[in-house]
């Protein structure tokens, strides 16, 4: 899949779970590991375990095997690692703390 059906599906999925505040970063040539950032939140730390597990399994469906998960063990925060896309689902409170996307700007 190329990056922008990837981010499109990603997002759909996203919208589908009920997550918020989707934002898409492009950071082609501000970092090596990938080329898109998409960041957004989940309504509790029981949300943002779901929708990292959902993004993961609707990638498998497709044929796309993720990279790795992080995080979903607290659910805070999870990353999901889509090779040129990486997703970041955080509470609010984390995503307020960390600012990724004032860091990546």
């Amino acid at each position: 899949m190329k990056e922008d059906a990837l981010n499109a599906f990603i997002i759909e999925k996203i919208e589908d779970m009920k997550g918020r505040d989707i934002e898409i970063l492009n950071i082609t040539g501000k970092a090596s590991f990938a080329d898109y950032m998409i960041v957004c939140s989940g309504n509790s730390n029981r949300h943002v375990k779901s929708l990292a597990q959902s993004i993961a399994a609707e990638c498998r469906a497709e044929g796309l095997e993720p990279l790795g998960m992080e995080g979903n063990d607290v659910g805070e925060w999870a990353l999901v690692d889509l090779g040129n896309v990486i997703v970041h689902i955080m509470t609010d409170s984390t995503r307020d703390l960390y600012q990724l996307e004032e860091l990546w700007s």
